[in-house]
């Protein structure tokens, strides 16, 4: 029996589907924990001494610290106080708290964040060319002069203009 593009694509849409299963539960979690990035959902309080050079200015020690709105609060003697800890110009060392995910999250988020410097980033390119697959090779399971063909077209381009109005807001 001779098999046709629409049961190869069918076939083809189904096993990767249940290929991305997991990958997507994951991927969605992370992107689910990075919309509240910016909220203490999940984050622990740690505290960290870090060890930097002695007597450095204010504006070298915000990109010593690698903190995003790095801000001196105020200095007396050698201590200098910035949100969350201080800095001792004398001995170098930076005492501050800081609040993070637990390790196993913040390598699921670090998925979402990878660069092409990252091996990590195999698997984001591989998973976006899966899903761009799994979208186009939908338009395989029905016939085009179909109603459902139809009504997949419509619901397409519904959710391309819904997406498009909420990045132009």
């Amino acid at each position: 029996m001779k098999t046709t593009i629409n049961q190869f694509m069918r076939s083809l849409h189904r096993d990767l589907g249940y290929f991305v299963l997991g990958i997507t539960i994951i991927y969605a979690m992370s992107g689910i924990i990075l919309i509240y990035r910016d909220t203490n959902f999940l984050k622990s309080e740690k505290t960290i001494e870090k060890q930097l050079a002695p007597n450095l200015q204010t504006s070298e020690l915000g990109k010593a610290m690698q903190q995003r709105g790095f801000e001196v609060l105020k200095s007396e003697g050698d201590l200098i106080y910035f949100q969350n800890g201080t800095y001792n110009k004398t001995t170098g060392i930076a005492r501050y708290s800081d609040k993070t995910l637990p390790p196993v999250l913040e390598k699921i988020n670090n998925l979402h964040k990878a660069s092409s410097k990252d091996l990590s980033h195999l698997l984001s390119t591989i998973f976006g060319f899966i899903l761009l697959f799994l979208a186009v090779s939908s338009f395989w399971m029905f016939k085009p002069r179909s109603k459902q063909f139809r009504r997949g077209i419509l619901f397409a381009g519904a959710g391309l203009v819904f997406t498009l109005i909420l990045i132009l807001l």
